[in-house]
C-alpha cells in the first residue's frame, strides 16, 4: 500500500482554502446585489458589490498567506539556528543597556 504524504494533503488542503476565502465573499456580495438591484429597481449594485467581494476576497487571501509563509519562515529560522536562544537574547540586552548608560555618561560630560 502508498504510504500517505502529509505534506501533499496538506498543500491540497491549503489550495483549497485559498479558493474558498477568494469564492465566499464573491459571491455573497454578487447575491447580495442582485437582491439589491431586484429590491431597488437598479442595475449597477451587482457589479460594484461584485469588485467590493473580489476585493475583500484578495484580502483573504493576503492575510492567509501572510500568516501561513510567516510561520513557514519563523519555523525555518528556528531550524537553522537563525533564532537566537535566551542566554543569547539576555546577553544582548545586557550589552545593549550598558551601552545606554555609558551614552548617558557621556552626553553628561
Amino acid at each position: 500500500m502508498h504510504k500517505f504524504n502529509r505534506n501533499v494533503y496538506q498543500s491540497l488542503t491549503m489550495i483549497g482554502q485559498f479558493g474558498i476565502n477568494m469564492l465566499v465573499p464573491v459571491l455573497i456580495c454578487s447575491f447580495l446585489g442582485i437582491f439589491l438591484d431586484k429590491k431597488l429597481g437598479t442595475s449597477y449594485l451587482v457589479i460594484i458589490l461584485f469588485f467590493v467581494g473580489a476585493a475583500a476576497g484578495f484580502w483573504n487571501i493576503y492575510r492567509f498567506s501572510k500568516n501561513i509563509f510567516g510561520k513557514q519562515s519563523s519555523d525555518s529560522a528556528y531550524l537553522h539556528k537563525g533564532r537566537h536562544t535566551s542566554e543569547e537574547k539576555k546577553k544582548g540586552r545586557e550589552a545593549e543597556h550598558e551601552n545606554t548608560h555609558s551614552e548617558d555618561e557621556q552626553n553628561l560630560i
